[in-house]
């Protein structure tokens, strides 16, 4: 854009022409100034930057060229290449001029003194428009310093005049940049600081909440300066595209490591990008059921504007970092090789601060972990297929299987989120531990006895499916593929195994499942008994369709007490322990169950999840209620209505939530056997588990996917 008034060589002598009179051509006005020290002026302070057209009564450049033909001007036009710049003032009137330096305008001169000073003075200024490029946004024409319109740029080709000025170049909204100009540079100073400081902390911050802390963020990383020297290296427009596509991945990288956050803090483990999107359906459906549709609601709402702002601020700053290296780029190619030099300087000698590495390429191996966490995981498809194929007693004969317990009514019954934790936590144990006492107590008086080990589960925290298909296929279930692989497959499950035999009815108590359960089929299952199917009609608690002393009721009611009926093999899966674990019920006298309306009252009388889950030490002290209300409801059971011919296993799922346990690895739970028939125990004696109903601390431990094939060992012919 240029700004002084631009006129071809035959107007700039039109223009003197018309000043001096028809007669008076080499006279000057007497205040102008010649046109010599207008190109002195020009040469000195920079160059006439925007060209303008002459005011709309001029008369056009060939009426010029003839009305000035007698004085040898034209024959000094033709040879001039490009414009001048003049305009027009009023008589008598000056002009402002300054150099380029101080207004970055060039104001033009009047009337030359000769031909030849006019001649010269285009050419001089003509070159310095020629080489002219954009002005800063905020130069002023020199036509409106005369009260003047300033006009497009005029030669010989040029368009027609228009009247409309040129926009201005950015500024900003409503003009403010303009206005505010120190307001202005403050915010581009601050915004490119904050963009600075948002990658910094992308690149830094852990996948863990544990480990986030201000020495974590003290550090030096390395794919910052490479970021730099890449954006740096690129010409303009592929600068821009790259800078916005590695702000995308930046920010993909912190909704992962937000996940990772979540479900270490859930699950105690990362997220698995190949087979727990499904899971984010059941986080949804857990919001809803512990703290209704409109928490639901606002929790996805939540997620989708933090995913999108998250997407967009990431992209923005490193965009705007790039622009920023651009604009100095000296500067930064020299920041950027003295910070490469101090990485690796920091980096060979091991400089710590804090006990934290100053010089760090932690991001880098992040992702490098998560990519072969990918590929074991699209791998592990074709090692699970070869372990499924073993099957120790798959050619086994079905009157072969299981006699050491024809003839008695086995039940497999879960406790959800019955960890280690709870029997070994100081704070958790002694309570639990007379809840175990009263329970041993209860079991000696109906006749009952029991053995108890550890096994250890392939989840934590959530994932209750994988750890029972883990028990009862005899497989290593550790994620959603071997889980979909398994209950499509062929594969003999211990409760299949029992079904195989024919000699018992095999029947499923499951509160938790709420819709359709296909895969219920492949355990072996003659009929299943959902939480619409148990006759209950009153409230959730949080998430627990059902409490554990109704299912347990139910099951008596439905199934085991009935008369004539063939042994039963029952799969019970006690939900009242699931995470929130509030509001929780209270056993009550088994005859005052009903239809399960009391509860209504027992659930108005509990706890609020939102209220309980602000501390850490209420979350804790509520677990210990849950697992000691389904260890009482359980026991309370046996004690009234089991008989000579009862066989339980009951164990815990998994470990519950890191809140509880304190963020350890141990994936431990607690394992029973209780049983009428002395024989029934004989034939685990050599387990070395502990008599009662609390495991040693020295018990057995097994991976909980050893149970299956031990326990079809222990009470096959070989034992008999």
């Amino acid at each position: 854009m240029r700004l002084a008034g631009a006129v071809s060589t035959e107007e700039a002598a039109a223009s003197t022409a018309g000043k001096s009179g028809a007669g008076s051509t080499d006279t000057p006005e007497p205040d102008a100034q010649p046109a010599t020290e207008t190109a002195e002026t020009a040469e000195d302070g920079g160059t006439a930057e925007t060209a303008h057209a002459p005011e709309p009564d001029a008369k056009p450049a060939t009426e010029t060229a003839g009305a000035i033909g007698t004085t040898g001007a034209i024959g000094t036009t033709e040879k001039a290449e490009t414009t001048v710049t003049a305009d027009a003032p009023e008589p008598d009137a000056e002009l402002t001029a300054g150099t380029a330096e101080k207004a970055e305008t060039a104001v033009t001169a009047d009337a030359p003194e000769s031909d030849a000073e006019l001649t010269a003075g285009a050419a001089g200024a003509a070159e310095k428009a020629k080489k002219a490029d954009t002005p800063e946004p905020d130069a002023a024409p020199a036509a409106e310093a005369a009260g003047q319109e300033p006009q497009p740029a005029a030669g010989p080709d040029a368009a027609p005049p228009s009247d409309t000025p040129p926009p201005p170049t950015r500024p900003g909204w409503f003009g403010w940049r303009r206005r505010y100009p120190r307001a202005a540079g403050t915010v581009r100073v601050v915004t490119s600081v904050l963009a600075a400081v948002l990658v910094l902390v992308v690149l830094l911050v852990p996948n863990r909440l544990d480990r986030i802390n201000v020495e974590s963020f003290l550090r030096l990383p390395v794919e910052a300066i490479f970021l730099a020297a890449l954006l740096l290296v690129l010409p303009s427009k592929p600068r821009r595209i790259t800078a916005a596509a590695l702000g995308v991945f930046l920010g993909l990288s912190t909704i992962l490591k937000c996940l990772d956050m979540g479900f270490r803090e859930t699950l105690a483990r990362p997220f698995d990008l190949v087979f727990d999107w499904v899971l984010l359906s059941d986080a949804a459906d857990w919001m809803k059921d512990s703290f209704g549709r409109t928490g639901e609601l606002l929790a996805v709402i939540g997620v989708i504007v933090a995913v999108v702002a998250v997407l967009a601020l990431s992209a923005l700053a490193v965009v705007r970092l790039a622009n920023v290296l651009a604009r100095h780029r000296p500067m930064a190619v020299r920041t950027t090789l003295v910070l490469g030099v101090v990485w690796i300087i920091c980096f060979t000698l091991g400089v710590q601060f804090g006990g934290v590495t100053f010089a760090t390429k932690g991001y880098a191996q992040y992702l490098s972990n998560r990519v072969q966490y990918v590929r074991d995981g699209l791998g592990d498809a074709d090692v699970f297929k070869k372990q499924m194929a073993v099957d120790a007693y798959a050619k086994t004969p079905p009157d072969q299987l299981l006699t050491g317990l024809r003839g008695k009514d086995v039940m497999f019954t879960f406790i959800e989120s019955y960890g280690r934790v709870a029997i070994d936590d100081p704070t958790m144990g002694p309570e639990l531990d007379k809840t175990l006492q009263e329970g041993d107590a209860r079991l000696k008086s109906a006749g009952f006895a029991a053995r108890s080990g550890w096994l250890r589960s392939p989840v934590t925290g959530a994932g209750s499916w994988l750890a029972h298909s883990t028990f009862l296929s005899g497989l290593w279930i550790k994620n959603q593929q071997r889980y979909r692989t398994l209950t499509t497959s062929k594969r003999a499950t211990l409760t299949s195994y029992f079904q195989k035999t024919g000699a018992w009815r095999t029947v499923g108590i499951v509160p938790g499942v709420r819709k359709s359960w296909p895969e219920g089929k492949y355990f072996g299952l003659d009929h299943i008994y959902d939480s619409t199917h148990l006759g209950y009609e009153g409230p959730y608690f949080s998430w627990t369709p059902v409490p554990d002393q109704f299912s347990l009721e139910a099951f008596q009611k439905l199934e085991h007490g009935k008369k004539n009926r063939d042994p039963i093999m029952a799969e019970i899966i006690l939900a009242s322990s699931h995470n929130p674990w509030s509001p929780i019920a209270h056993t009550i006298d088994w005859k005052d169950l009903g239809n399960g309306k009391v509860f209504y009252k027992i659930k108005k009388e509990g706890t609020n999840p939102t209220e309980v889950w602000k501390s850490a030490k209420r979350v804790r002290t509520e677990y210990r209620k849950a697992i000691q209300y389904s260890v009482d409801s359980l026991t309370q059971w046996m004690q009234r209505y089991g008989d000579k011919n009862t066989v339980l296993v009951f164990l815990g799922d998994h470990q519950p939530v890191p809140t509880v346990t304190g963020g350890t690895a141990d994936h431990d739970v607690p394992v029973t056997i209780v049983a009428h028939d002395p024989k029934v125990l004989d034939r685990v004696s050599n387990w070395g588990w502990t008599e009662g109903l609390k495991p040693a601390d020295k018990a057995p431990e097994w991976t909980m996917n050893k149970f299956r094939d031990r326990f079809m060992t222990a009470y096959g012919p070989q034992s008999g």
